[in-house]
């Protein structure tokens, strides 16, 4: 017999069930239904359905067929009018026989019918409750340690070793106890942990800010039902904030219906595992912005310890750490930032409801189905989850939401120093910022410098140019300044043989006088009689270049040193000073054996 593809919908007073049924006779078919029981027979279609509430048979059901799609519709009127039936896109928990009367079911419903009042409290810890390790208790462990959905299966991997390294990170999973598994995932990551790959996504987040932008389909169907949150009956509103398309309602339809007996422990693990899996998940949509790849896959398991390290968590806080490690240590983008939003997202997921969760759950399955050695964790852990949620009270899911979203995480829990590597980053950067900013000014004062002194130079060259008219080359400046003397001790030849009304170099019969100093560029035209104020200056000035020359080098100053000691011993002093009797001033007149050299004494008339 062959389960035919179905929906159900409601109205405050009618049941809606739609079954397609393409390759049926439609004058031969049978429904049955009272109570919560509700069966189809149209061969070779079967439909067994356990209902959320009660129907009944007053004579205003109705059924129809549509023989162009293949589909019977009957409505079904309830049995107490306006009431809401949960759980109707819940189908594989639909399909689930009525209680069984035999001794092996009897045991079984007996344990979910515990696991139902224990869902019923109100109040639940998610903390489990922990014992001391004790040394002798090795000798009463199992020989094969459980693992997989609620810790229900052993003994998997021991035939699946060629995918095992390709499925989890754990080595022997069936010989290594839970808490070695734990001790040995944190080494792991603490030897993955980079920190420059954090810091350079800490600081070149222009990527991860795009993705923080992206909203999936669960924020708009969040934000509706709380939109909504005023109204009544807003909890039965569910299906217009969560849908499920053709593709997952056949999944549902191909899951087989079972019970699953877990006690307290087994069954916080499930929850925690749950969490675990699906912040996996929501990294996974948010970073390829809901669209999947090759590496879809191995995001998800690889994020997720409960898939990767077959991790038994005992708090909500714990998940928060390992998911947080996990996102720091083995992804493309190594964010902090990522971590609170995949915290958020599963939040909004688990205030949606069962249905938002079993949507996720079914997405993870086809991912999972789709790669080749990830198909066996939809056996160990998606398939399990995707029947066990069905069955979970919504409640149960808003008080794992309110507990989680109450868990602070901080980058400090992590235990990579993450906030010491920041502070240490932002330092290094801030001294670089430094440098640069002082390298750069260097190089303005080095460039300020170099033109100033460009400027000096040609101010140089252009003076001495003007007053020497000499080469530049250093080795030519002792010969140079050497004709300077010789041209200085020929004008003063010529001015003692030329006529002189006095020893100033003026002419007779002239208003000028030519003052010479051996180069041709630099001529000073005095005026001889009108302004002698002005002579004087002009003189002053052309000595004082001709001592500054003399500075210069070396060889001239101790010529100079030598003449001046002819000078003192074969000079008389009434020989040194003649006496200017045209009143323009005083000049000193050295005469020396070798090389005479013309000084001036400029003292006005009112000097002694």
């Amino acid at each position: 017999m062959i389960t035919p593809a179905f929906e159900l919908t409601q109205d405050p007073d009618f049941l809606t069930v739609i079954i397609r049924v393409p390759y049926a006779r439609a004058s031969e078919f049978d429904v049955y239904f009272e109570g919560e029981d509700f069966k189809f027979y149209a061969k070779p279609y079967f439909l067994r359905l356990t209902l959320p509430g009660r129907i009944v048979e007053d004579g205003r059901e109705k059924a129809s067929y549509d023989a162009d799609k293949g589909t019977f519709t009957i409505r079904l009127p309830k049995e107490t009018p306006g009431q809401y039936f949960e759980g109707l896109d819940m189908l594989t928990s639909l399909l689930a026989p009525k209680k069984s009367r035999s001794a092996k079911p009897l045991v079984e419903e007996i344990a979910a019918s515990a696991e139902l009042s224990e869902e019923e409290e109100e109040e639940f810890d998610w903390e489990v409750e922990q014992t001391l390790y004790e040394k002798n208790a090795e000798s009463t462990l199992p020989l094969q340690y459980r693992y997989g959905f609620g810790n229900l299966r052993s003994g998997v991997f021991q035939r699946l070793q060629d995918e095992l390294s390709d499925v989890i990170d754990v080595k022997d999973p069936d010989q290594t106890p839970a808490d070695e598994r734990t001790r040995k995932r944190l080494a792991a990551e603490a030897a993955k942990f980079d920190p420059d790959h954090y810091l350079a996504d800490f600081f070149e987040d222009e990527t991860i800010q795009h993705v923080l932008k992206y909203k999936p389909w669960w924020v708009d169907a969040h934000k509706k039902m709380v939109a909504l949150q005023g109204e009544s009956h807003q909890e039965h509103d569910t299906r217009t904030f969560v849908t499920f398309s053709e593709e997952e309602r056949e999944q549902l339809r191909k899951f087989t219906n079972k019970s699953y007996l877990l006690d307290k422990r087994s069954r916080h693990h499930a929850y925690l595992g749950l969490i675990d899996i699906l912040l996996a998940y929501c990294y996974e949509i948010r970073v390829n912005e809901g669209d999947k790849n090759v590496e879809s896959s191995w995001n998800i398991r690889k994020l997720s310890a409960t898939l990767c390290w077959l991790e038994n968590f005992t708090s909500i806080h714990n998940v928060l750490i390992s998911f947080g490690r996990r996102v720091l240590c083995y992804p493309l983008h190594r964010h902090f930032g990522l971590v609170i939003r995949a915290v958020s997202d599963a939040v909004m997921i688990l205030q949606l409801g069962k249905a938002a969760v079993l949507k996720c759950l079914l997405d993870i399955h086809k991912i999972f189905m789709e790669s080749e050695p990830a198909y066996i964790l939809n056996d160990l852990f998606i398939t399990d989850y995707c029947i066990w949620i069905q069955k979970t009270k919504t409640k149960k899911l808003a008080a794992l939401s309110a507990s989680l979203q109450e868990t602070a995480l901080t980058k400090s829990h992590i235990g990579f120093e993450l906030e010491e590597l920041e502070a240490a980053a932002v330092l290094v950067q801030e001294e670089e910022r430094m440098l640069k900013a002082a390298g750069t000014v260097s190089k303005q004062q080095l460039l300020s410098s170099e033109s100033e002194t460009s400027e000096t130079e040609e101010s140089s060259s252009t003076s001495s140019s003007e007053t020497e008219g000499s080469d530049s080359d250093e080795p030519e400046s002792s010969t140079s300044e050497d004709e300077k003397i010789n041209s200085l001790q020929d004008t003063l030849q010529e001015e003692r043989t030329a006529p002189l009304i006095d020893c100033n170099g003026l002419r007779q019969g002239t208003n000028t006088s030519m003052f010479e100093l051996g180069d041709e560029k630099s001529k000073v035209s005095l005026q001889s009689t009108s302004v002698p104020g002005k002579l004087i200056e002009e003189l002053e000035k052309q000595m004082h270049t001709a001592i500054r020359l003399a500075e210069q080098t070396e060889d001239l100053a101790t010529a100079s040193c030598v003449l001046q000691e002819q000078e003192e011993n074969h000079v008389s002093e009434p020989d040194r000073c003649s006496k200017d009797t045209s009143g323009n001033g005083n000049f000193l007149e050295v005469p020396s054996k070798t090389n005479p050299l013309l000084l001036l004494c400029s003292t006005k008339e009112d000097e002694d």
